[in-house]
C-alpha cells in the first residue's frame, strides 16, 4: 500500500520502469539458457570429442552471454532514470504540498523535519528504486525458472532448496523485524542533526557575540554521535543478512556436491548434468540474495515513505470551500468576537473576545507588551491562521468567502522578520509585482526611503543581495521590504514593528509619504513606539490577548493608564 502510494507519483517515468522490467525478464532467460548449453557441451560435445558441435554450441554460448548484457544495461539505464524521476516528482509534489500549507500546518512539523524528508528520506526512495528494481524483478523469474531447470536435470537433488530456503527465510525475517524501527529511528536521529546545524548557522551571530561556540560544538558532537550510534546499530544488524546468506548458501553447495557425487558414482547422474546442476543452484542462490538485499532496501524505503506520505497526506487546515468570485474593492475590516488558539488541545487563548472596526483607508496603530499577540492578530487577516470562534468581515463579507490567493494579493505584510532572498535589490523588489516597471520601483523606494542609499550600493538596483540580505543593514533590510510591498499596490497594509531598525527621523518620512501616496489604502501598524503610532486615526491597546482599549492617541493619554505609562516612559528614555 505505501508503495503504490508512492510509485502513484512516477507520472511520465512508468514506462521507463516498464521497460526496465521488461529487459530483465528477457535477460534473465538468455542467462539461464547458457547453463543448458554448458551441460550439453559437456555431455555431447567433450564425450564425444566433436569439436565443431563444442565451437559451434560455444558461439551461441556467446551470442545468448552478448544479448544478456546488452539486455543488463539497458535495464540498469532505465531503472536509473525511473528511480532519478521518481524522486523528482516526489520532492516536486512535496514541496508543492508544503507551500499549501498553513502556519499551523507548518508547525506541526520542525523545518529541519521537513528538509530531511524533502532530501535525505527521498533520496533513499529513489535510490532503493534504482538499484532495486533490477534485482526485485530478476531474483524471482532466475529464481522460479532455475528451480524448474534444476528439477528437470535432477528432481530428487533439486529437494535440497526446500531446506534451505525457509532457512534462509527465517533468518532474513529475524533480521528485518530488528532494523525495520532504527531505520525510523535513524531518520529522526538526520532530523535532529540537520535542527542543529540550521539553527547554529542562522543565529551565528548570536552564537560570536556570546562566545558559544564550543557550546555549539558539544551540542553538534552530541546528535552526531546519536545518529553514529543509531546508525552503526541498523547497518550493523542489517550486514548480518550478508552473514546467514553465505551460511546458507556454502552450506547448500556443500549438500549438494555430496549427494551429487554419490550419484555420478552411482551412475545415477552424469558429470555434465552436475556441472549444469550447479549453475542453477548458484543462480538460485544468488537470487536468493539478491531478494534479501531488496526487502532490506524495501524496509528502509518504507521508514522514509511513511515520513514522506505524512507530509503528503497532512490535511491543510486552509482552504477554498467556502470562497466565491468575488473581490476586495475598499479594505474595511471587521473584526466580531474573535478568539484563537493555536491548538485545540490548548487550554487557554491566544486572543480572546476581539471585536473592532477598521474603515477603509484608516490608519490604525496597535500596541502593547511583549507576548499581548498582536503579531498573531494581523496574521488572522490574511489567513495564515484560522480564527478560532467568531468572524472576521473585509468589506461586510467573511474572510472566508475570498479566494486565499486573491486575499492574500490585496493584503500587503511587512512582517517582524524581515526576510530579502538570494539576488539582486531588484529581483527581491519584485517579489511584490513581478511585471513591474522601472518607475514603479523607483516610485515606491522612494516612499520607503530607499533611494536615499541605493546610489552607494555597488551596482544600484542590480546589486546581489547575500543570503537574507547579509551585506545590508537592518533598517536597510526593512526599507526595502516596506518597497517590496508597496510594489504590490494594496488594499490593506500591514506593518508589523517593520520600521523597529529605522531612525524616528525616516520613519517620520515614510510615514507622511505612505499618507500622500496611498490615501485609500487601510494601514495597520504594530509598534513599540508610540511615536510611530500617535498620528493613527485609532489606536488599539492589547494585553493579555484582549482588547485593553481602543482610542486616539490625545485620549488614550488622557484616560488610559497602560498607555501614559508607556508614552512617559518613552519621552523619559528619548530625554536620555
Amino acid at each position: 500500500m505505501m508503495f503504490r502510494k508512492l510509485f502513484s507519483y512516477m507520472g511520465k517515468y512508468k514506462k521507463y520502469a516498464i521497460l526496465a522490467m521488461f529487459c530483465v525478464m528477457v535477460e534473465v532467460a538468455f542467462e539461464l539458457i547458457i547453463p543448458f548449453i554448458m551441460a550439453d557441451i559437456v555431455d555431447v560435445g567433450v564425450r564425444t570429442g566433436d569439436k565443431g558441435y563444442i565451437f559451434s554450441q560455444g558461439i551461441l554460448m556467446l551470442v545468448c552471454a552478448c544479448i544478456a548484457l546488452v539486455l543488463g544495461i539497458g535495464s540498469a539505464k532505465f531503472s536509473a532514470i525511473a528511480g532519478q524521476g521518481l524522486g523528482a516528482e516526489l520532492r516536486k509534489a512535496e514541496y508543492k504540498k508544503i507551500q499549501s500549507f498553513s502556519f499551523a500546518n507548518t508547525d506541526k512539523f520542525r523545518t529541519s523535519s521537513l528538509i530531511t524528508r524533502l532530501t535525505s528520506d527521498i533520496t533513499t526512495i529513489q535510490n532503493s528504486f534504482s538499484t532495486g528494481l533490477r534485482p526485485a524483478c530478476r531474483s524471482p523469474i532466475m529464481m522460479v525458472l532455475a528451480l524448474i531447470l534444476s528439477f528437470s536435470i535432477n528432481a530428487k537433488l533439486a529437494l535440497v532448496f526446500f531446506v534451505a530456503a525457509p532457512i534462509l527465510g527465517i533468518l532474513l525475517w529475524c533480521i528485518i523485524l530488528r532494523v525495520r524501527p532504527l531505520y525510523t529511528t535513524m531518520q529522526g536521529a538526520i532530523d535532529l542533526v540537520n535542527r542543529v546545524i540550521q539553527e547554529n548557522l542562522t543565529a551565528v551571530r548570536v552564537v560570536r557575540a556570546y562566545v558559544r561556540e564550543e557550546y555549539e560544538i558539544k551540542k553538534f558532537k552530541e546528535v552526531n554521535q546519536n545518529w553514529k550510534t543509531v546508525s552503526e546499530r541498523a547497518f550493523g544488524i542489517a550486514s548480518m543478512n550478508m552473514a546467514a546468506m553465505q551460511f546458507v548458501m556454502y552450506t547448500t553447495i556443500l549438500a549438494i556436491l555430496w549427494f551429487g557425487g554419490n550419484l555420478i558414482l552411482n551412475n545415477g547422474m552424469k558429470v555434465g548434468e552436475l556441472t549444469g546442476f550447479l549453475s542453477y543452484v548458484l543462480q538460485v542462490l544468488n537470487s536468493l540474495m539478491m531478494m534479501s538485499n531488496v526487502f532490506l532496501m524495501m524496509t528502509r524505503s518504507l521508514s522514509s515513505g511513511k515520513r514522506i506520505m505524512e507530509v503528503m497526506e497532512e490535511e491543510v487546515t486552509l482552504d477554498d470551500k467556502e470562497a466565491k468570485d468575488i473581490s476586495v474593492e475598499r479594505g474595511e475590516i471587521v473584526f466580531e468576537h474573535v478568539s484563537f488558539k493555536y491548538k485545540e488541545t490548548a487550554k487557554e487563548d491566544v486572543l480572546s473576545d476581539i471585536s473592532f472596526t477598521i474603515q477603509a483607508g484608516q490608519t490604525v496603530g496597535i500596541i502593547g507588551a511583549t507576548g499581548s499577540a498582536k503579531s498573531t492578530l494581523v496574521q488572522l487577516i490574511p489567513r495564515l491562521y484560522d480564527v478560532t470562534q467568531g468572524k472576521i468581515y473585509i468589506d461586510g463579507r467573511p474572510i472566508k468567502e475570498y479566494p486565499l490567493k486573491h486575499l492574500r494579493d490585496v493584503i500587503a505584510m511587512v512582517l517582524q522578520k524581515n526576510t530579502l532572498f538570494s539576488g539582486t535589490v531588484k529581483e527581491n523588489l519584485c517579489w511584490g509585482k513581478e511585471d513591474a516597471t522601472q518607475e514603479e520601483i523607483e516610485e515606491a523606494c522612494k516612499i520607503a526611503c530607499v533611494d536615499e542609499f541605493i546610489p552607494r550600493l555597488k551596482d544600484g538596483y542590480d546589486t546581489e543581495l547575500g543570503q537574507g540580505g547579509s551585506n545590508v543593514s537592518g533598517g536597510q533590510k526593512q526599507r526595502l521590504c516596506i518597497a517590496r510591498a508597496l510594489l504590490k499596490r494594496p488594499k490593506i497594509l500591514i506593518f508589523d514593528d517593520s520600521t523597529s531598525a529605522v531612525d524616528t527621523a525616516t520613519e517620520g518620512r515614510i510615514r507622511e509619504q505612505l499618507a500622500n501616496s496611498f490615501p485609500n489604502t487601510t494601514k495597520i501598524i504594530i509598534a513599540q513606539r508610540i511615536t510611530s503610532i500617535m498620528h493613527a486615526d485609532q489606536i488599539i491597546i492589547l494585553e493579555d490577548g484582549k482588547i485593553h482599549e481602543i482610542g486616539t492617541h490625545e485620549s488614550l493619554l488622557k484616560s488610559n493608564e497602560i498607555y501614559q505609562d508607556m508614552y512617559h516612559s518613552q519621552q523619559e528614555g528619548a530625554g536620555l
